[in-house]
């Protein structure tokens, strides 16, 4: 989640400092006051491309620094460790734009070429509109897409190892001849992956279970003092909690001497007593096998820097490594003992391809069922959203042969006017269109993208009704993810979670932008401005306070 976002000298803004938040971040301000710059800031600490054009007038460099809330991003913070940067709880990343062209990036203070910068930017924010590439204009996104709504994660991961199987054995066959010649060199690669794998001992599960160890490991003094501290107040002192509870059964049974109708009572305080008694002894037990361990944390870091380093190298995951080693090791056997014929090998073909087929038929189902769903939802949710003759397809195209990705290639196609065909976004759709089109997207699937989200021009030539749905499937999106969003529409602005006003004044014979948050009175005024335009009357506020009230209702 970005948390900060500091510019210098870019356009029109000298100098701003902003802080942002969870939630739905929304931008609203004048035309021309500063707005897109801000996005355009966020897409250079994310890897966007940069012009000295947007170097402030008069100035020799423009900087933009963000920092990032890396919590619960264990994806990020491993491609940090696999990229030799600083791995720690929060990010920092700086751009720096020269009139000379020597441009720099920096990773928590190490320098990082654009590539890196990019590859973090992808893994951290999501720029949806009309000048920014978009999963949805990239046709070979749409099957992850796809594949994302029809939860097929395990089909996927299963095909795609049998594929990998097959595959070998095909290069196998196809090679079957040559092999003789080729043998020692063969060997010599496949010892070297399987002494490198069989080093590696990787087990099924073991990232899961070392990301749940380093988690236990990160903050074992805070579970430690948490058991600790919970056990010493229920039974470790004088005035511990037990004591004075086995105190009050004891009056208590000593009343039902009295009173018979206190025994049930002096019954369940007592076996009150003995759960409890039986929890502190556990968080005793808890607290004393639970220890800081640097060096346990270092083997966990190490282990977890290793997993990532075969899974960059081989292009796998963890469970596809595994399932390679185990068919390396098959080729190590038949390389060694050449026993396996030409019929033999044949036959394992046969077998892979007969599996590959199968799965793949299993997979295009799934596909097929959900791009349906996917589909119709898609067209229910973008004719919410001023589009109401809007048709959204998902065309399927089957390949000659099998790939990794699967037997088919899939495609959005977008019609929003009545009579016409869909056809592919990237010839069809507007940048408005796009923004809306991958918001509809979000209410469907809510997560799998970037922690940040940025929506441009997504209220864009929509009326007032509309408007008030955009803002409330932005603030449905905004309960998983950040989001951020520019708009000149009050009934998507009260929605809000952080409302920041972007305003352009003159200085000193210079325009410079100046960006304000707004409190709960600010924003009132903002929305009448938004609704009346130059002179806000009475009746303008009376409307925003009712704007702000809907949305939170």
């Amino acid at each position: 989640m970005l948390t900060y976002l500091a510019i210098r000298n870019v356009a029109i803004i000298e100098q701003l400092q902003l802080a942002f938040g969870p939630g739905l971040n929304l931008l609203t301000g004048e035309t021309g006051a500063g707005k897109s710059i801000i996005i355009d800031a966020l897409g250079l600490v994310s890897g966007g491309r940069a012009s000295a054009d947007l170097i402030r007038t008069g100035e020799d460099e423009a900087v933009v620094e963000a920092v990032f809330d890396l919590t619960d991003l264990a994806e990020v913070r491993a491609y940090l460790a696999s990229a030799g940067f600083e791995d720690a709880d929060e990010l920092i990343v700086k751009r720096c734009l020269a009139r000379s062209g020597r441009n720099r990036s920096f990773v928590n203070g190490s320098l990082a070429t654009l590539g890196q910068l990019g590859e973090l930017g992808r893994r951290l924010v999501t720029i949806h509109g009309q000048h920014e590439s978009q999963a949805l204009l990239r046709p070979e996104q749409h099957l992850q897409l796809l594949d994302q709504y029809a939860k097929s994660d395990v089909l996927c991961q299963e095909y795609a190892a049998a594929f990998s199987a097959w595959q070998q054995l095909t290069s196998q066959l196809i090679n079957f001849d040559e092999q003789e010649r080729d043998t020692a060199r063969r060997l010599d690669m496949v010892r070297y992956q399987l002494e490198e794998l069989a080093a590696a001992n990787i087990a099924p599960g073991e990232e899961e279970g070392l990301l749940e160890q380093r988690q236990l490991l990160i903050h074992a003094e805070r579970l430690a003092n948490a058991t600790g501290g919970v056990f010493e107040g229920l039974y470790g002192g004088d005035a511990a909690l037990l004591g004075e509870l086995r105190r009050m059964v004891t009056m208590v049974r000593d009343a039902a001497g009295i009173d018979p109708h206190l025994a049930a009572l002096a019954e369940a305080m007592d076996g009150s007593y003995l759960q409890l008694e039986d929890a502190a002894l556990q968080l005793r037990d808890y607290a004393a096998r639970i220890e800081a361990d640097p060096a346990l944390l270092q083997q966990v870091d190490d282990r977890l820097d290793l997993l990532g380093r075969l899974k960059k190298k081989y292009a796998l995951s963890v469970e596809a490594i595994i399932a390679l080693q185990a068919a390396l090791e098959d080729e190590l056997a038949d390389l060694e003992g050449r026993s396996r014929s030409r019929e033999e090998l044949e036959q394992a073909v046969a077998a892979a391809w007969e599996r590959l087929c199968d799965l793949g038929r299993g997979l295009s189902a799934a596909r097929r069922n959900a791009a349906d769903a996917l589909s119709q939802g898609l067209s229910d949710e973008v004719r919410q959203l001023a589009m109401p003759h809007a048709v959204v397809q998902i065309a399927f195209e089957e390949l000659p042969e099998p790939r990794l990705s699967g037997c088919e290639r899939v495609e959005f196609l977008f019609s929003s006017n009545p009579g016409e065909a869909p056809r592919p976004l990237a010839k069809v759709a507007s940048g408005g269109e796009l923004s809306r089109l991958m918001l509809a997207f979000k209410q469907l699937l809510p997560t799998g993208e970037a922690p940040t989200l940025v929506f441009d021009e997504v209220d864009a030539g929509v009326g007032g009704a509309v408007a008030g749905i955009i803002g409330r499937k932005l603030k449905n999106v905004s309960h998983g993810q950040q989001v951020f969003c520019i708009t000149h529409l009050p009934q998507v602005a009260a929605w809000a979670t952080r409302h920041l006003k972007v305003e352009k004044r003159v200085v000193h014979g210079r325009t410079a932008t100046v960006v304000h948050e707004l409190e709960h009175a600010g924003v009132v005024d903002e929305l009448a401005r938004m609704l009346a335009g130059e002179v806000v009357s009475e009746a303008a506020r009376q409307h925003a306070a009712e704007l702000l009230t809907q949305a939170a209702v």
